[in-house]
C-alpha cells in the first residue's frame, strides 16, 4: 500500500511583513552597482521576526548594508559570521530591534535578510548595495539579470536540509509584494538600444551623445520572474585597463589602500576550419523531477528535459567522427547509455539517440555528486582529452562538494556546465566550469538551449591555446600582485578578466603594461594593454570590492580552503573591503528602540515566486495540489517526512478534470512520475505535436555527416521521393551525395538564423560531399537550387 496521498487545499491568511522593494541599477560599462531597499511593515498584533530568503548571484560582491526605522539611520557592521550571529540573538533576547544579512553556507548564490522585532504597525526598511561584472552574450549584448526565482535545492539524504526545503512559495501573479526598479546605462562607445524579459519603459537618452540611456520596469510589475536586461553598446569587444587608487582612509599595506588594476582582455586568433577530431565527450544530464517543469511561464513553454533531449540529439549529430562519448543521466540515482565511452559510429550514435528519445524526468531528486565520482574514477585516453558537459537546473543542496569534486579532478578534463530555467544555482554552474577551465551559459526565458550548447561545444573542438602567461612591464618601484588568477584556457570570443593589485611607489607621468601572451597552433600571439600609474581621487571603490570579491572566492574554491591561514586572509579580505563572504555577514542593533520586545519575536518567513508546475511549500500555498509517492526523495523530502512529490492540478498540459477523478487516479496502484501518468491513468491521449522541420532534418542525418534520400527527407522539403531523385543533375551522381547537398541547401535557405547550431553538422556534410561528388559538384548545386527555389552561394562548398 502507497502512503495516504490526496489532494488538498492550503490558503494561509497570515499577512506578509515585506511590502515592496525598489532597486536602483547603475551599469557602467561592464560593471553594474545594484542599490536594493526592501520596506516591511508589521500588519500583526505581535512583535515580528521578518526572514526573506533571496536568489543573488554567485559573483555579486556584496559591500554595505543598512536599516531605516522611525527616521533614525543604523548601518550595518560586517563582523565574522558567529560573532554576528551572537550580536543578533543577543539584541532580540533583550528586546532590540535587529538586523541581519548573511551568505548561506550552502551555497554562495543564496542570501538570507532577518528583521528581527519589528513592533506592531511599525515600518522599517533595509538597503543592501552589490556590485558585479556583467557577462557578454553570443549577440554582443551585456546581460544584468535581478534574480527572483530561488528554486528548492535537493539535500542528499546523509546532509542537512537546505535552507530553500521549506520556504513558502506562491504561484505566479500572487507575490504579495512589489519591485520597482530603474537602470542607468554609461558607455564610452554609446549605447544602440536594450531588451527585456519584462515590461520596459522606452529607452531614454540622457546626454547627445549617446552615451548615457535609462530605462524603468513599467509600474505594477511582479516580482515573480527573473528580470533580465540586456544592453547593446555600438562596441563591445575592446581590450581595456581600468586602474582605481587606494582609499587615503584604508589600513596601511590592506587591499584597499594600493591601487587595483582590472583588466579586460579578449584574446583573439585567427579562424580556423581545423576542429579537432579528438576527444571524449561525456554528457551529463539531469534528469530529476524538476526538469519536468516548463522552461518558462509563458503557455505551451517546453519542458526542461525536452529541450534537453533535443539539445542533446543535436550535439550527437554534431560530434565528429572519430571520437568517443558516453551520456549519463541522473537523478536520486544514475546510470550511463553505456559502461564505458565508446567509439562515435553510425551504430553507437543510432543507439544513443533511441536512448536520448526514452528519455524522462523520472530519476527523482538531484544528486550530482554520485555520477561525477563514478567518471572521474574512469580512465580516461590520452589521446582523446576529456570533456564534460553538465546539463542541471542547478537545484543541489551540496554545492560546495560537488565544486570541490571537479576541483580535484580538474587536472585530467574541461567542463561545461548550462543552467536550464529560472532559479538556476549560479554558484554550482559557474562554479564547475571555473573549477574544471571550461565556459558556462545560463538559459532562461524564451532563449533556445541549442545555439549556447553548441557554441560550447565549438569551444570544446578549437585547438588548444598553450603556454598562457602574463607579462608586466612597470616602472621600477612597482610590483604586481595578481588577486585573481591568470586565464588558464583561451576560447575565441570569450572575454578574460584579471584583478591585480599594484604595490610600492613610482613616477605617476609614466606608464605601465601588461601583455598576455600564449600559442596557438605554434604561433605566439600577444595582447597588449598599456595603462597610466595616474592616480585619481576614488568616489566608490568598486574595482577594489570586485577584486576583493575575485580573491575571495579564489581562497574559498582553493584546495587548501580550510587550512586556518586561508581562512584567516578570507576574514582579512571580507572584514578590510566590506565584502560579505562565506565567513563573514553583517548585523546592525537600534539600540533606542523605544520600546523593548518582551519575549520572542513571532518568525514570517517571506514566501517566494514559484515557477509553474514546480513545488510550492510552506503554509502560502493556495493552488490545488496533488500529492503522490515517488521512487526517489524529492527537495520537499527529509528525515521524518514522507517521500513526496507535489504537482499542480491546473498545469497547462492537463486538461481541467474533476477532483474526484483525481483522487479516483491518486487511489489506484499505478506508479506515478509525471503528470503524464495521471493523464495515461485518466485515458486522456497525450498530446505530442510533430516535431519542427529543422529537428526532424536532423534527426536523419548519418554520423558521417551524410543524408540518405528518403521519404523522411522528402517530407522535410516538401517534394514527393520520386521527384528527388528524377531531378538528380545526372544518373551518375550518387544517391546520398545529392541527398546531403540537399539538405545543406535547405539549411542556408531555410534556416539560416539557426546557423549557431547547424554550422558543425554543415561542416561534416561539406567535408562528407566534396570527398565523393567530384566534378558533378557544380552542377549538383545548380540542380539543387533550382528544385529548392533557393539562391545559396556555390562557394559554402568551396567552389
Amino acid at each position: 500500500m502507497r502512503p495516504c496521498c490526496g489532494l488538498i487545499i492550503v490558503s494561509s491568511k497570515k499577512p506578509v511583513p515585506l511590502r515592496g522593494i525598489s532597486v536602483d541599477v547603475q551599469v557602467q560599462g561592464f560593471v553594474a552597482d545594484v542599490t536594493a531597499t526592501l520596506k516591511y511593515k508589521n500588519l500583526e498584533e505581535k512583535a515580528v521576526e521578518a526572514v526573506f530568503v533571496f536568489p543573488m548571484d554567485e559573483d555579486s560582491a556584496v559591500y554595505s548594508f543598512k536599516a531605516t526605522v522611525d527616521g533614525k539611520k543604523i548601518v550595518a557592521e560586517i563582523q565574522e559570521k558567529k560573532q554576528a550571529h551572537k550580536t543578533y540573538d543577543e539584541a532580540l533576547s533583550q528586546g532590540q530591534q535587529a538586523f541581519l544579512l548573511e551568505e548561506d553556507e550552502s551555497s554562495g548564490d543564496i542570501f538570507s535578510c532577518s528583521v528581527g522585532n519589528l513592533l506592531p504597525g511599525q515600518e522599517a526598511e533595509v538597503t543592501l548595495s552589490y556590485v558585479r561584472e556583467l557577462p557578454l552574450e553570443a549577440d554582443g549584448a551585456v546581460r544584468f539579470v535581478l534574480p527572483a526565482v530561488l528554486n528548492p535545492r535537493y539535500t542528499p539524504r546523509d546532509q542537512e536540509d537546505s535552507i530553500t526545503a521549506n520556504l513558502p512559495r506562491v504561484p505566479p501573479g500572487q507575490i504579495p509584494y512589489t519591485l520597482s526598479m530603474s537602470a542607468h546605462f554609461q558607455s564610452a562607445y554609446g549605447i544602440s538600444k536594450v531588451q527585456s524579459n519584462c515590461g520596459i519603459t522606452p529607452l531614454q537618452y540622457t546626454n547627445d551623445d549617446k552615451t548615457a540611456a535609462k530605462v524603468s520596469l513599467a509600474e505594477g510589475h511582479k516580482f515573480e520572474r527573473d528580470v533580465e536586461l540586456l544592453v547593446y553598446y555600438k562596441e563591445v569587444n575592446k581590450p581595456s585597463v581600468t586602474i582605481e587608487s587606494g582609499l587615503p582612509d584604508a589600513e596601511a599595506g590592506s587591499l584597499m589602500a594600493e591601487p587595483v588594476v582590472m583588466l579586460n582582455f579578449y584574446p583573439s586568433f585567427p579562424e580556423t576550419q581545423e576542429l579537432s577530431n579528438c576527444g571524449e565527450f561525456i554528457f551529463l544530464i539531469d534528469r530529476s523531477g524538476s526538469m519536468e517543469s516548463p522552461m518558462n511561464n509563458e503557455p505551451g513553454a517546453p519542458q526542461r528535459i525536452h529541450s534537453a533531449k533535443e539539445t542533446l540529439v543535436l550535439l550527437l549529430k554534431s560530434l565528429p567522427l572519430g571520437c568517443y562519448f558516453n551520456i549519463f543521466g541522473f537523478g536520486s540515482h544514475f546510470e550511463s547509455f553505456f559502461q564505458e565511452s565508446m567509439e562515435y559510429t553510425q551504430q553507437s550514435m543510432d543507439q544513443a539517440v533511441e536512448k536520448v528519445n526514452q528519455m524522462e524526468a523520472d530519476f527523482g531528486g538531484t544528486e550530482i555528486l554520485q555520477p561525477l565520482t563514478k567518471i572521474y574514477k574512469t580512465a580516461g585516453r590520452p589521446e582523446h582529452p576529456r570533456q564534460l558537459f553538465v546539463f542541471t537546473d542547478g537545484e543541489v543542496g551540496n554545492t560546495e562538494h560537488v565544486i570541490a569534486e571537479v576541483q580535484r579532478n580538474s587536472n585530467n578534463h574541461r567542463c561545461f556546465a548550462f543552467g536550464i530555467g529560472e532559479g538556476a544555482s549560479t554558484a554550482l554552474i559557474k562554479g564547475v566550469s571555473r573549477a574544471a577551465s571550461g565556459t558556462c551559459e545560463f538559459i532562461t526565458g524564451k532563449e533556445r538551449m541549442q545555439p549556447k550548447v553548441l557554441r560550447a561545444l565549438k569551444c570544446s573542438l578549437q585547438p588548444t591555446v598553450k603556454d598562457i602567461t602574463l607579462r608586466w612591464c612597470i616602472p621600477p618601484g612597482l610590483e604586481s600582485v595578481l588577486l585573481s588568477k591568470a586565464p588558464s584556457a583561451i576560447f575565441q570570443g570569450h572575454r578574460s578578466i584579471v584583478y591585480a593589485q599594484l604595490k610600492g611607489k613610482a613616477d605617476e607621468k609614466k606608464e605601465g603594461d601588461v601583455c598576455l601572451e600564449y600559442k596557438f597552433k605554434g604561433e605566439l600571439f600577444k595582447n597588449v594593454l598599456p595603462f597610466p600609474l595616474r592616480r585619481e581621487k576614488v568616489e566608490s571603490p568598486t574595482i577594489h570590492r570586485l577584486a576583493a570579491k575575485a580573491l575571495i572566492s579564489e581562497l574559498e574554491h582553493g584546495t587548501d580552503r580550510d587550512s586556518e591561514e586561508v581562512k584567516k586572509r578570507i576574514l582579512e579580505t571580507s572584514i578590510q573591503s566590506g565584502v560579505i563572504s562565506s565567513l563573514t555577514a553583517y548585523v546592525a542593533v537600534n539600540k533606542d528602540t523605544k520600546q523593548p520586545v518582551q519575549g520572542p519575536p513571532v518568525r514570517r518567513d517571506i514566501p517566494t515566486p514559484a515557477m509553474y508546475g514546480m513545488p510550492m511549500m510552506g503554509s502560502y500555498m493556495s493552488a490545488p495540489m496533488v500529492m503522490h509517492d515517488m521512487s526517489a526523495p524529492m527537495a520537499c523530502s527529509g528525515p521524518g517526512r514522507p517521500m513526496m512529490r507535489m504537482m499542480a492540478c491546473n498545469a497547462p498540459s492537463m486538461p481541467r478534470v474533476a477532483m474526484s477523478c483525481v483522487q479516483k487516479v491518486l487511489d489506484t496502484d499505478t506508479k506515478l512520475s509525471s503528470l503524464d501518468s495521471i493523464t495515461d491513468a485518466l485515458n486522456i491521449p497525450p498530446e505530442k505535436p510533430e516535431p519542427p522541420a529543422f529537428l526532424r532534418l536532423i534527426s536523419l542525418q548519418n554520423a558521417d555527416g551524410s543524408w540518405n534520400l528518403s521519404s523522411g527527407l522528402a517530407s522535410v522539403l516538401g517534394i514527393s521521393e520520386k521527384e528527388l531523385e528524377a531531378k538528380k543533375p545526372k544518373a551518375s551522381v550518387d544517391a546520398s551525395v545529392w541527398a546531403t547537398l540537399l539538405a545543406v541547401l535547405w539549411l542556408h535557405a531555410s534556416c539560416p538564423e539557426q546557423r549557431d547550431e547547424w554550422e558543425l553538422l554543415e561542416g561534416k556534410a561539406v567535408s562528407w560531399i566534396k570527398s565523393r561528388a567530384g566534378s558533378s559538384l557544380s552542377d549538383c548545386v545548380r540542380a539543387g537550387n533550382a528544385l529548392l527555389k533557393s539562391s545559396v552561394e556555390p562557394k559554402i562548398f568551396g567552389l
